[in-house]
């Protein structure tokens, strides 16, 4: 953010996020960057002025968690709606209750549907690169970009990452010059306009549109950041899936952990492998579908519930990209590490183990609850 040097941030702090807004602050006390910092009373209103701003023709960005991304929700609507290339870095949090601070991907998948692009991050370095791509995509697709990390696991933990030069981010990003903004007195535009039946349908159409044409923006951005600072980025990141027989599908930095397993298990000459989804929204459907198709046997790993008795909310996605294809594959569910419960790597083989004795026609339950201590009914509640 400090080498992006976004014209306005408007904010309220919320732990594991806290610090990214703390930090940045003092940035602007010490005047190593002119952004305008705004700190609000709440998140709700951290967004709002997020809106006015980008509105109003400034590049904008924020930070958020959890219960402060649920009192965003409302706005995050309206900033899609109306097309503003904010950029959101949120520290993924579990929502309550009950009331626990640690990671799970409740909040994000809470608002998957807002119509914002979503982008995980495996790690730090990832966390960092995402969000210089995401000032760009944002700004050629006209979407909002939510960046996440996973809470704790990756904002809390200390790591080296490769740093790009000031000058060379600021080249990278470029100046922002937006089209369209309300400041622009020479052409003056409505902005937030009742829209009633006769136009409402064709508008809310043409944001679905942009959302979906947002996903060769991503493409091409992830490919001219490789070209630039030879890190590349797609939709998807394909881990020794060449053979593989059974493949894992997964979200931020659970799949660091999944490809040390990977790493052993093929060691040992059983063909595993990793599919990390970097973009969840816009769903890249086609991509993981041709991903899948030729293995036996899928595992989608959830962090997050979708409280309905089906599969989480990745599960249900992945689902229907197979099905679209008329691939009919194994396919299993695992929700795992709600609240922070740590994911290790023996969970991670216990999930390939199953696959293979899915593989070999062993019933299997088609959603799983990994490392829970089950107990017994209460007849009380």
């Amino acid at each position: 953010m400090r080498q992006i040097n976004p014209d306005v941030v408007a904010a309220y702090p919320i732990t594991p996020a806290t610090e990214v807004v703390q930090i940045f602050a003092g940035f602007v006390a010490d005047g190593l960057v002119d952004t305008e910092f705004v700190p609000v009373e709440s998140e709700h209103s951290a967004m709002s002025a997020c809106i006015g701003s980008s509105a109003a023709g400034g590049r904008t960005m924020t930070g958020t968690s959890s219960q402060g991304l649920a009192l965003m929700a409302e706005m995050l609507y309206i900033a899609a709606g109306l097309r503003l290339p904010i950029v959101l870095a949120d520290v993924n949090r579990t929502l309550s209750s009950p009331l626990n601070i640690h990671c799970d991907h409740s909040d994000t998948m809470m608002v998957k549907d807002a119509g914002w692009i979503q982008i995980f991050s495996e790690n730090a370095q990832e966390a960092y690169d995402n969000m210089i791509q995401a000032v760009k995509i944002a700004e050629r697709a006209l979407v909002p970009v939510v960046v996440t990390t996973d809470g704790f696991i990756i904002s809390h933990g200390m790591e080296r990452i490769e740093m790009l030069d000031d000058k060379d981010v600021k080249g990278y990003v470029g100046s922002y010059q937006p089209k369209h903004y309300l400041l622009n007195l020479d052409e003056p535009i409505t902005v937030g306009g009742l829209d009633l039946p006769d136009y409402y349908f064709e508008h809310k159409r043409q944001q679905i549109d942009a959302l979906i044409n947002s996903k060769p923006v991503i493409v091409d951005v992830g490919r001219e950041f490789g070209t630039k600072f030879n890190r590349s980025y797609g939709l998807l990141e394909l881990y020794k899936t060449d053979g593989a027989e059974c493949a894992i599908v997964a979200l931020g930095s659970t799949c660091g952990t999944i490809k040390v397993v990977v790493d052993g298990l093929r060691a040992k000459g059983l063909k595993v492998g990793l599919i990390k989804q970097r973009i969840f929204r816009p769903f890249p459907k086609d991509e993981i579908a041709d991903a899948l198709k030729a293995v036996k046997a899928v595992a989608v790993m959830d962090r997050s519930d979708s409280m309905n008795a089906q599969e989480g909310p990745l599960c249900l996605e992945v689902k229907a990209s197979l099905y679209d294809k008329s691939l009919n594959k194994i396919l299993l569910n695992y929700i795992y590490g709600l609240g922070g419960r740590e994911i290790r790597p023996e969970d991670i083989e216990y999930v390939y183990n199953e696959l293979f004795d899915a593989i070999k026609g062993k019933a299997k339950a088609r959603v799983s609850y990994l490392s829970v201590r089950e107990s017994p009914p209460n007849p009380n509640l």
